[in-house]
């Protein structure tokens, strides 16, 4: 099967051959014919990779009407990153339609920017949620006439906590839009923006719903927690070459794993929450050039990263969401290609890697770490490869041959090899010459099945903390906003944040007991959107509080 055979014009057909696209992916294939139609809402579950981009944006932009100067298609999308991503798609397929202009609005740029880019006939949006509902309520943005809504990256968006932002974005869209949701996974919160939003959609699953694609090799190496970043070196040095994604717990952790890897000689950056927008869009271009080889970032600061040829995703710890696990992984594995996602665990996180294997239905497999010797010789024979690979500019090296080979003449050709591959020998037995098995066996008992307790269940009873903290909806923030406030801060997971009370000019959560020192010591000052929080402890008279997490 061929674009044209799809249904798009020839503009758009051509468009898909310049960019080097001979046939439709799957959920191109299925989802393209259904969304030119145009009559139905659509549901279309895809792992990230798989062109989504290309199954909701060709349809889109045939459907535009270039003669109307108002906005007929939006966009919405969690991170700066896709949205620029995205924008650059669309204006490179849309590059022989007369006419259409599309716009990307996302947070962390001028506003006002933004607003007379708006002005000028655009007529396909792509946005951030918060951006978006801004321009909306700012009247920069006139939403009574889009024909068309799509969600991009739902389950993303809502992890983030943009619901709030979804709902009263669709709330001031006409009545007769069709909204197409594209995901990743399929969470009861996706579920319900589509029982609320969408009206008899199609609904098309390319792989298995809430599964990593099939191109990916899930691998384990269970080690003690002392030995993470041993671990993570043999890992890298053993796949010379890789272009990967190394996903940390929290912003400390990452920028430390980071800082070692620079400091051993690796081509590796850190992505997380402290880095100012500017540094980000260094660190991506970096990235996306290929001269930063390994990438280490905390979950938040990946959302929505859309980068092609990554190798390998490495969790460095793994994540508390099985969800979050099939985003990181489908960072891999684009475009039809395969990919390794390779997770380091202590012993007693065993009984973790068999609940994703469960509900993700994947398989792991587990595996030694590779010892010295074989990273010696891996090493090795890509230097040989590399060497034989070299193309010889004999013209520029004609007039010192001569003299080389008079330096060289005494030497062999076993000698010469030796000599140039003693140099990288030497480096690579210093680190590894006396490095033992770091290998640890799973725990038997970590191993079993261990029942699933839901967040509600447990915290009923949890002992925990109150906190009063000043910002709430005048500062436009929601639950999302401040989980990952506090996450970011103090790196304590998501699963010990309770309930939460927004109120209109300030706000109430629960932590743990154990954490509550920990959140208020990381969060007490901190900055949230130029802000700087103040985070107080709330005591009353009635016995220790028995906090309930907050629904999804």
């Amino acid at each position: 099967m061929s674009f044209a055979t799809l249904g798009l014009c020839d503009a758009l057909v051509n468009a898909t051959e310049t960019l080097g696209f001979t046939a439709p992916m799957p959920i191109q294939e299925q989802a393209i014919p259904a969304l030119l139609a145009g009559e139905r809402d659509f549901i279309g579950l895809a792992q990230t990779g798989t062109g989504k981009t290309g199954a909701f944006g060709l349809p889109m932009l045939q459907r535009i009407d270039p003669k109307q100067p108002h906005p007929q298609g939006v966009v919405i999308c969690p991170t700066r990153e896709l949205c620029l991503q995205i924008t650059d798609d669309l204006q490179r397929f849309a590059a022989g339609l007369s006419g259409v202009r599309i716009v990307a609005v996302y947070g962390g740029a001028s506003i006002s920017h933004q607003v007379r880019q708006l002005k000028s006939r655009s007529q396909v949006i792509v946005a951030t949620p918060g951006r978006l509902r801004d321009l909306i309520s700012r009247k920069a943005v006139d939403p009574s006439r889009v024909s068309h809504v799509v969600l991009d990256e739902a389950d993303e968006m809502l992890n983030m906590g943009f619901q709030e932002d979804i709902d009263e974005i669709l709330s001031a869209m006409p009545t007769q839009r069709r909204i197409w949701l594209f995901s990743a996974t399929m969470p009861s919160s996706v579920a319900a923006i589509a029982g609320n939003y969408l009206e008899d959609p199609i609904k098309i699953t390319v792989g298995g719903r809430n599964q990593s694609p099939t191109t990916i090799a899930h691998t384990c190496h269970v080690i003690h927690h002392k030995d993470r970043y041993a671990a993570l070196r043999r890992v890298i040095d053993f796949s010379p070459g890789m272009f990967a994604l190394v996903f940390c717990r929290t912003r400390l952790d990452t920028q430390k794993a980071a800082d070692d890897l620079v400091r051993d000689g690796y081509p590796a950056e850190a992505l997380h929450g402290d880095l100012s927008q500017p540094q980000r869009d260094a660190v991506m271009r970096k990235f996306r050039a290929g001269l930063t080889r390994i990438l280490v970032a905390t979950d938040v600061a990946a959302r929505g990263l859309d980068v092609d040829d990554i190798t390998h995703v490495i969790h460095y710890t793994l994540p508390d969401d099985p969800e979050v696990y099939t985003h990181r992984s489908g960072r891999t594995a684009r475009a039809g290609k395969s990919g390794a996602s390779i997770a380091l665990i202590t012993p007693k996180e065993t009984y973790r890697v068999r609940d994703l294997e469960r509900r993700g239905h994947i398989r792991f497999s587990f595996e030694k770490l590779p010892d010295g010797d074989a990273i010696c010789r891996k090493q090795l024979l890509r230097a040989a490869e590399k060497i034989a690979k070299t193309e010889v500019d004999e013209k520029s090296l004609s007039a010192y041959l001569p003299e080389i080979y008079d330096a060289l003449g005494d030497l062999t050709k076993e000698d010469l090899i030796q000599r140039m591959v003693s140099g990288e020998l030497n480096r690579l037995l210093g680190d590894y010459r006396n490095a033992g098995d770091i290998d640890a066996k799973p725990s038997r008992k970590a191993a079993k099945s261990t029942p699933i307790v839901s967040k509600k269940e447990r915290f009923q009873n949890t002992p925990t903390q109150r906190f009063f903290i000043n910002v709430g909806r005048l500062d436009k923030v929601n639950e999302g906003t401040i989980v990952r406030l506090i996450c970011d801060r103090s790196g304590i997971r998501s699963a010990m944040i309770g309930q939460i009370d927004l109120k209109r000019e300030f706000s109430f959560f629960d932590v743990e007991k154990r954490a509550a020192s920990k959140v208020k010591k990381a969060v007490h000052n901190a900055t949230l959107d130029g802000r700087v929080v103040q985070l107080r402890e709330v005591f009353d008279n009635k016995p220790e509080r028995k906090g309930a997490r907050r629904s999804a």
